[in-house]
């Protein structure tokens, strides 16, 4: 976000549009648990999460969590990074959906994904403020996708 004062009317957009849809989109009961992905994913899943009436659990990069850690490798266009989740942030059976504000290449959330499955938890579905769909990304997730705003390239003349 190039103007972090525009994250309250974001947070309350994403709050508006995912106010029906986590159990008409994913036909499920409510989640448990709001994995928000470091950094913008902690802008808006502790907002989600106080709305749907879940925990919060930050994904974080490697090395700034404290305690036993979960670590899962991802590919980036220069190399491979790390996301780590605190051991015991999520129980086994938990209902869980990922945030986070835009889905490019699906890395850094496949990733988050699989942090959710090592501990137990059900991965209900992903939520993302902006999909860059020609990156296809949403076909690396192993559960279904809400996004917001879609992204469609242009033709250049």
């Amino acid at each position: 976000m190039s103007n972090p004062s525009s994250a309250p009317a974001q947070t309350s957009h994403l709050i508006r549009g995912l106010g029906t849809p986590p159990s008409a989109t994913y036909e499920i009961r409510k989640p448990d648990v709001i994995v928000g992905l470091d950094a913008r994913g902690f802008l808006f899943g502790p907002s989600l999460a106080l709305r749907l009436g879940a925990s919060f659990v930050p994904v974080r990069k490697q090395g700034k969590l404290p305690g036993p850690v979960e670590t899962q490798a991802y590919e980036k266009e220069y190399g491979t990074d790390y996301f780590q989740i605190q051991a015991d942030a999520i129980k086994p059976g938990q209902k869980v959906i990922v945030v986070d504000d835009i889905i490019a290449t699906g890395g850094s959330a496949s990733a988050a994904g699989s942090l959710v499955q090592k501990l137990g938890g059900d991965l209900l579905g992903f939520v993302f403020m902006l999909e860059l769909d020609f990156l296809k990304g949403r076909e690396k997730l192993p559960a279904p996708v809400y996004t917001l705003l879609s992204s469609q390239p242009t033709a250049s003349n």
